[in-house]
């Protein structure tokens, strides 16, 4: 269900700009919808072509560690990391983003 509020979201705003023929998505590895599953409801959806890359994650920890988080679980708008280095709970930086990056229309 989460997912296809997102899809909705992606193909409005896509939509906005034309009839559309292909659609590229950069979609956060901690996203709050996994990426298969955002990527195969928005498949139902629409017949574009989707081009996605996944953008990792990276953190930043109180103790000078910045870099991939270790993922101890990951499900729907929720995920549980550690810091690699000391297994604290690090700040995610980056990698929980779903962005729109290019839209190509008729």
């Amino acid at each position: 269900m989460h997912e296809t509020v997102i899809a909705d979201s992606i193909i409005k705003e896509a939509n906005k700009h034309g009839k559309v023929k292909k659609i590229y998505l950069e979609i956060g590895e901690l996203a709050h919808v996994p990426a298969n599953e955002l990527l195969g409801c928005l498949g139902r959806l629409v017949k574009w072509n989707i081009n996605s890359k996944i953008k990792r994650a990276k953190a930043k920890c109180r103790c000078g560690f910045q870099g991939h988080p270790k993922i101890l679980e990951r499900g729907h708008d929720y995920f549980f990391i550690e810091c690699p280095k000391c297994r604290k709970i690090p700040e995610l930086a980056e990698g929980k983003d779903i962005k729109i990056i290019k839209i190509i229309v008729d």
